[in-house]
């Protein structure tokens, strides 16, 4: 189970990454809400801990913003707010259930598990199409118009996170992020190298180009430039 844990509390925050490893299960930390928010929208999780109370952004407000956008991850809130009108708040405010601080692992745990059961899981997608450009995750084939496009096993994984989100723009941390797995800028130009490459690749040769920058804001794969 993929599990992110948006808790300004640090030693609190390193125990429960902790101590859900060491139950088998992928634990992300976000220290603030902003960068929990962030990390809510970029990637795919199973389950999200929130804690109420957060520097730049609060917990309900999180689980507000995800929930107008549509995103039904289950989310556990933790609160050391324990009244019965906080409880309902959180609830009210698209949670899925509560916990009051302080709390026994094994409890949230449980609850955890049980959130995560309530969803099934979606069918993962398997192949993504924009224009004529099309690719593969099981056969890890590219292609564009039929012809076949070789792709470096870095080169794919940047285009397969481009296409996820076709049309819409991807900034470079979240590259750094997610193709990468660098959760720091490294100050290099390992980004535009792979990018180049990338659309000399997908892009020359044909009538029109698939992969845009967006000059100051990142990368996006889509049909017009607009």
């Amino acid at each position: 189970m993929k599990i992110l844990i948006i808790e300004d509390d640090a030693p609190a925050a390193t125990y429960l990454v902790k101590a859900l490893r060491e139950s088998g299960h992928t634990a992300t930390h976000a220290a603030d809400g902003e960068e929990g928010l962030a990390l809510a929208r970029g990637e795919s999780f199973d389950v999200l801990v929130v804690d109420r109370m957060l520097p730049k952004l609060d917990g309900l407000t999180i689980v507000e913003r995800l929930r107008e956008e549509g995103d039904r991850t289950p989310v556990l809130i933790l609160s050391a707010m324990a009244q019965v009108d906080d409880r309902v708040a959180g609830l009210r405010a698209g949670g899925d259930d509560y916990l009051t601080k302080p709390y026994a692992f094994s409890e949230l745990l449980a609850r955890v598990e049980a959130l995560s059961r309530r969803t099934a899981p979606a069918a993962a997608e398997t192949t993504y199409r924009v224009g004529g450009l099309e690719l593969d995750r099981l056969s890890h084939s590219v292609t564009r118009d039929g012809q076949e496009i070789i792709l470096q096993p870095r080169e794919f994984r940047l285009l397969e996170y481009l296409m996820r989100y076709a049309g819409q723009v991807v900034t470079r941390t979240m590259l750094l992020e997610n193709v990468w797995d660098y959760h720091f800028d490294p100050q290099t130009n390992v980004i535009d190298v792979h990018v180049s490459r990338l659309r000399s690749k997908i892009d020359k040769g044909f009538d029109r180009p698939l992969l845009h920058t967006i000059r100051g804001a990142g990368y996006v794969v889509r049909e017009s430039a607009r």
